[in-house]
């Protein structure tokens, strides 16, 4: 990743796209987590802000702005954009007119990649939900080059994949000393579901292996790393976790390569670097169950048949009451050493996977748009791109990050 390239070296000037008529847009912004995202813009966004809802049904759409209306009466006059991923032209033209895109339409695999290529031609910061580690490989290979000459950031991962644990780390990092060995290990407890979008993207992953091994291994022929530090997630097995009193279980999930490129493009990560992430579960019986549940969905999802019938579960879209979200939960505790010195700290919040999820991707997108902020094109992470920024965004908007010991 480079990370020395400023938005205004490219071929789109800052100046050029402060012009354009949105500062930020929301593409899929009817569906379940789109609405929850359109809802929070409408209850936070500054009054200056220019934004635009677009998708492919406009009817749904105007639909959508009079529900926000509600909230807003400014939201009235929301404008409008109909794009759609079957017509590159429209998803083109919604590029050149934004500041900022972010889009909740996934799986990402299947629907996001034409949106990306338009990014980064027209200079359009870009930001999304995604966990596909072969779409973000992909997107790194085929447009990552591209969007450094326009300046355009290409921040994937925005929600609870992966900005808790990011951001999470970045924060510990912060707490231990500078140019000396760090390691740091995640455990995330969360009583929440997954999303429809969640499930189906996990699905397609599982059923892909051979797919995202060839991905991952054609991004490192194209990725420079840095010459003098090395920065690196292994695969751990599950063990008793004393520092937190639960079984740890790995997860095999986005945050921990997204975490290693943070700490690949950031010298503050130290010299020598490695972070490992865990579900903590309190009793073995429940670890056990764990395992064999996540063993047998991945043993499923190699038959085309099963996973069909899997992702007629939970479609995308879908998504529990207000009610519930209101009783889930987060919690991710981070343990980081080095240099002699240990601490502990903890990112929570609500409900991860639809309400916070929401709140990370507006927020993501309101940073890039709004806020002073490091130089950096390409595709980068949400702490290399935005860090200090963003964090104090998501404390403000009621996310704790806390130092809860330091030995």
């Amino acid at each position: 990743m480079n990370t020395h390239q400023s938005e205004t070296s490219g071929d789109t000037t800052t100046g050029e796209k402060k012009r354009r008529p949105y500062d930020v847009v929301l593409f899929g912004a009817t569906g379940f987590v789109g609405m929850l995202t359109a809802e929070y813009l409408a209850a936070h966004a500054p009054k200056e802000v220019r934004w635009a809802l677009a998708g492919r049904d406009t009817t749904k759409l105007a639909k959508l702005r009079e529900h926000l209306a509600a909230i807003d009466p400014a939201c009235a006059e929301l404008p409008l954009v109909r794009a759609d991923v079957a017509d590159p032209e429209s998803l083109r033209e919604m590029a050149a007119h934004a500041r900022v895109v972010a889009t909740t339409v996934g799986p990402y695999l299947t629907y996001g990649q034409e949106l990306v290529a338009a990014c980064a031609e027209s200079g359009t910061d870009y930001v999304d939900l995604t966990g596909e580690p072969e779409f973000v490989d992909l997107m790194y290979v085929r447009h990552d080059a591209r969007a450094r000459e326009t300046g355009a950031r290409l921040v994937h991962a925005c929600g609870f994949d992966s900005v808790p644990h990011d951001l999470g780390v970045y924060f510990t990092v912060k707490q231990l000393p500078e140019g000396v060995p760090l390691r740091v290990d995640g455990f995330v407890r969360t009583n929440g579901q997954f999303s429809g979008g969640t499930f189906a993207s996990a699905l397609n992953q599982f059923g892909r292996a051979p797919q995202m091994l060839a991905a991952a291994k054609e991004r490192r022929r194209h990725e420079s790393r840095p010459a003098d530090r090395k920065a690196y997630a292994p695969p751990s097995p599950p063990r008793y976790a004393g520092e937190v009193g639960a079984w740890a279980l790995p997860l095999p999930t986005i945050d921990p390569q997204v975490v290693q490129r943070s700490a690949r493009a950031l010298e503050r990560y130290g010299p020598d670097f490695r972070y490992r992430h865990y579900a903590a579960v309190r009793t073995l019986p429940m670890a056990l169950g764990g395992t064999l549940a996540v063993g047998g969905l991945l043993a499923v999802a190699q038959l085309a048949p099963a996973r069909r019938w899997l992702s007629g579960r939970l479609k995308p879209g879908d998504g529990p009451s207000q009610e519930r979200r209101a009783k889930t939960w987060f919690s991710v505790r981070f343990i980081g050493e080095g240099g002699g010195k240990r601490v502990c700290t903890e990112v929570s919040g609500g409900d991860p996977g639809y309400d916070e999820t929401a709140k990370m991707l507006a927020e993501s997108a309101l940073c890039l748009a709004l806020d002073a902020l490091p130089p950096s094109a390409g595709q980068v992470t949400t702490a290399q791109a935005m860090g200090d920024a963003l964090l104090a965004r998501l404390e403000a908007a009621g996310l704790v990050f806390r130092v809860a010991s330091v030995r």
